[in-house]
């Protein structure tokens, strides 16, 4: 199974992994499991700790080398593909960042994993 971590997902599961529902980390933690980390993720991040909105438990460079490390996790880069999927979402909800991920999603079969219930409003796979 493929799934694509939610910004805060990929943050509580370096930091407070007992925020994440026990169902869902075990799931996460099964060896044929692809965890994936979008590129719109990481500089979703990187923005809102520039701001001083976040804080992580160390650089964010650190954090993903340890969970690409620790947890396997891969990088997804946005692509043109992603993009053009934009087009096809209704305008259930104007966040950026979780449009690319829905459409990322959609694009990968990629189950999102994610507390976000606005993400229930969109044809993509999805589970929390």
């Amino acid at each position: 199974m493929k799934l694509l971590l939610d910004t805060h997902t990929f943050i509580w599961w370096d930091r407070e992994p007992e925020l994440i529902p026990s169902t869902t980390l075990t799931l996460m933690q099964q060896a044929d499991t692809q965890l994936v980390v979008s590129i719109v993720s990481l500089w979703e991040i990187q923005i809102k700790t520039q701001i001083g909105k976040l804080t992580l438990r160390s650089p964010l460079a650190e954090v993903i080398a340890h969970q690409q490390a620790e947890n396997k996790i891969i990088l997804l880069p946005m692509t043109l593909a992603h993009i053009l999927e934009l087009d096809n979402l209704p305008p259930h909800h104007k966040d950026p960042f979780d449009r690319l991920l829905i459409a990322q999603s959609r694009c990968e079969a990629a189950t999102l994993v994610s507390r976000d219930s606005v993400f229930k409003q969109y044809n993509c796979s999805l589970i929390w």
